[in-house]
């Protein structure tokens, strides 16, 4: 009995079978271009850019605005690091560096003084010269006048008087006229006073900043290596801070000196070439050209073009021919082109390592702040900022994008 009642008690266990794999969604087909796509996530701090955005703003506003600062200061700058090496020689000498750099000035202000004096005689024959050039375009331009008019200006004349037939004929030309009384603004007469009051103002203040880049390149030269001892001291106070400030100022010093007896030596070609080229081709006060096209060489890109449009005018008063005009002008421009295209690119590379592109970009930016003398020391004060970012971890960025 308890044997039936245990068999009965006793269950077999069921069969289970495993419930049927839930279907997964399908997976979006991804082309072959996309999968193998890495994105660069670049974190941008808003705040920052936009710091760094106002304060370059800031410091343009505060450059144009104190151009009068600025530029002496810059222009001393340059004649100091240009006039280093001769003051470091006599000082090597025995000779104190007061007397050396004081000599040193007086020297090249009485060598440009005797220079313009030189010339003198014959740039005031070329300005006795303009009223006879005035005359002469005066001329030039009553005779075309005379001629009779060509089928381009036949033209131009007829377009004109259909187009006041058809102001005539427009609704506006036929009604009434109205009692409305109208206002014709004068331009103010040439006033010679006031030309001759903004002239002289112009030239003081032109002496005035030549007295102050001589007293200030006088004081630089005397004082030496004082600045620069100043400087590798309050950079850093381990070795390697030191050494790299040193190797910046060393930097910056060579480059500048290379770069200004680059344009010291193209100037000399320049002029030379020139003056020897219009003397060759009869154009008067060969000197004088010659002169004007060494000196206007230091201005990049318009000193060229002033020397050959302005030569070309003379040489057409002078001539009287076209085709001496453009002789004349043809000479000079391959000569600025030669040296300013082949030649100077060449030693410009040779002596500092700065992108073309950006070199004229910085000189664009440069001009437009301060002018021509932004045009001048654009290429310093680039070859200055170049030298720092290279050695300024957070600044190497805008020292890659001016180096080649």
């Amino acid at each position: 009995m308890d044997k039936h009642n245990d068999d009965e008690e006793q269950t077999v266990p069921a069969t289970t079978t495993p419930p049927p794999p839930t279907p997964s969604p399908a997976t979006p087909a991804v082309p072959a271009d996309e999968r193998t796509q890495v994105l660069l996530h670049v974190p941008v701090n808003v705040r920052s850019a936009t710091l760094i955005v106002l304060a370059a703003l800031a410091v343009l506003a505060t450059l144009h605005l104190a151009s009068d600062f600025f530029i002496p200061v810059m222009v001393a700058f340059m004649f100091s690091h240009a006039l280093a090496p001769v003051v470091d020689a006599l000082e090597s000498w025995r000779v104190p560096r007061a007397i050396s750099a004081a000599v040193l000035i007086l020297g090249l202000l009485g060598g440009i003084g005797f220079s313009a004096y030189s010339f003198s005689d014959d740039a005031n024959a070329l300005i006795a010269s303009l009223p006879e050039a005035a005359q002469k375009v005066r001329g030039a331009v009553r005779a075309r006048r005379d001629k009779p008019e060509t089928p381009l200006e036949t033209m131009q004349k007829a377009a004109a008087q259909l187009e006041q037939a058809a102001e005539e004929a427009s609704p506006a030309a036929t009604a009434p006229k109205s009692n409305v009384q109208r206002v014709v603004i004068e331009k103010p007469r040439f006033d010679l006073r006031e030309h001759l009051w903004n002239g002289t103002m112009g030239l003081v203040r032109l002496v005035g900043q030549v007295v102050v880049v001589t007293f200030l390149t006088y004081f630089l030269l005397l004082a030496g290596n004082t600045f620069r001892r100043k400087l590798v001291k309050i950079t850093g106070t381990t070795l390697s801070d030191k050494k790299i400030t040193v190797q910046a100022l060393d930097e910056i010093a060579s480059q500048i000196q290379r770069y200004l007896l680059v344009q010291l030596v193209t100037s000399v070609i320049v002029g030379v070439a020139t003056g020897l080229a219009f003397w060759a081709l009869g154009l008067k006060h060969a000197v004088v050209w010659g002169f004007a096209g060494g000196l206007l060489n230091l201005i990049p890109y318009i000193g060229s073009a002033v020397v050959t449009g302005a030569a070309a005018l003379v040489a057409f008063l002078q001539f009287g021919s076209v085709n001496m005009a453009l002789a004349v002008a043809g000479a000079s421009l391959a000569i600025h082109t030669l040296v300013g295209n082949l030649l100077m690119p060449w030693l410009t590379s040779r002596s500092s390592a700065m992108n073309p592109v950006a070199v004229f970009i910085g000189v664009l930016a440069w001009g437009w702040l301060w002018g021509v003398w932004g045009l001048l020391l654009g290429i310093p004060i680039m070859m200055v900022v170049k030298a720092v970012c290279d050695r300024v971890d957070h600044l190497k960025p805008v020292g890659e994008l001016l180096g080649t």
